[in-house]
């Protein structure tokens, strides 16, 4: 049987089936430590199962290729006439699982050239990159971190006593709404606050409800700026 094994491959040049199996499995691990990493990091609606499974065996299937090439341009044509057959339709949404597989496809080159040392780099730093962007939440903008609602009973004359307020807590304080009640004084307001400090929010709340003009306090974390 062993014999089979080692005499199967009838190629010009022999397969050195440590090398093999020592690329296989570096791009299988290469592969799992960057969808551990995706799986990790992910935010949003369009996660998928299947993409994660794909993670690990693209590297795998690019480091195979990448061997059975082993220089020879006649299989190279022949892999690139199969690969024009197979059309795939799927449609990667976030640019980032696009780099996602970019990086796992050149992984597994590495992996399938024998360039073991330039994968493992690679990958680290592929990660490290990664989950970086991620916890620093690096490129993310958000303009305001409240959303404030209100009814102001007072004058609308009098609602610099309302800015003063604001502003002991915010810094900045934006007017997005004021629509004036008909049949009561005053006026329903909506602000749009970034906070001095978002942890200590209790307070602005605290000082808002001390203050006998104003009622109906409702408050919302706003989201940040994103691409939808």
């Amino acid at each position: 049987m062993s014999d089979w094994i080692y005499l199967g491959d009838v190629a010009p040049l022999p397969t050195d089936f440590m090398a093999l199996i020592m690329a296989l499995l570096l791009a299988f691990l290469c592969g799992q430590l960057l969808a551990w990493v995706y799986m990790y990091t992910h935010s949003g609606l369009s996660y998928s199962r299947t993409y994660v499974g794909s993670l690990i065996l693209i590297p795998i299937t690019v480091s195979l290729v990448m061997m059975v090439l082993d220089n020879n341009l006649v299989t190279a044509f022949s892999l690139m006439a199969v690969f024009a057959i197979v059309r795939f339709r799927n449609i990667v949404r976030d640019t980032l699982d696009t780099v996602y597989i970019l990086s796992l496809i050149v992984i597994g080159m590495a992996c399938g050239t024998q360039k073991f040392s330039t994968a493992v780099i690679g990958t680290l730093v592929a990660a490290s990159v990664i989950y970086y962007i991620w916890f620093t939440s690096f490129g993310s903008r958000q303009r305001y971190d409240l959303i404030l609602n209100l009814h102001w009973s007072d004058s609308l004359r009098e609602l610099a006593n309302l800015n003063n307020l604001l502003d002991r807590h915010a810094l900045k304080v934006h007017m997005a709404s004021q629509r004036s009640a008909q049949d009561e004084q005053g006026a329903d307001l909506s602000y749009r606050l970034l906070l001095r400090d978002p942890g200590r929010v209790h307070d602005l709340l605290s000082d808002l409800q001390a203050n006998t003009s104003i009622s109906r306090v409702t408050t919302m974390k706003a989201e940040e700026e994103s691409e939808v």
